[in-house]
């Protein structure tokens, strides 16, 4: 099983950056596809961000597009979000998944682990 641990939300700016973390722990994930999902109040999760487990292939939803990157190291057992030109609509809970395949996807339902969330807030 793997644990993951989310940091790095706050409250931002229109316009700001942050930048997401998720720490893995209980097994290596160096084998596992690694996505970025947030859910606004009243709404379902969403899909933001997709890696291949080698880091060579992502996906990202269309609204994030051009603005956020996502990112991996393999030897840290880490995932990174890296979020540019945040907009309010950007505010919601990011959680971190697992998913215990090679190939991303971006369905929450083929990842298997999830981490507790960090939320992120961006002021107009």
């Amino acid at each position: 099983q793997v644990q993951l641990v989310e940091s790095g939300g706050g409250l931002v700016q229109t316009g700001g950056s942050l930048r997401l973390s998720c720490a893995a722990s209980g097994r290596t994930t160096s084998s596992y596809a690694m996505g970025w999902f947030r859910q606004a109040p009243g709404k379902e999760r969403d899909f933001v961000a997709v890696i291949s487990s080698s880091g060579r292939s992502t996906v990202y939803a269309d609204s994030v597009k051009g603005r956020f990157t996502i990112s991996r190291d393999n030897a840290k057992n880490t995932v990174l979000l890296q979020m540019n030109t945040l907009k309010p609509e950007d505010t919601a809970v990011y959680y971190c998944a697992a998913r215990p395949f090679a190939s991303p996807s971006v369905v929450a339902g083929d990842f298997g682990s999830w981490g507790q969330g960090t939320q992120v807030t961006v002021s107009s």
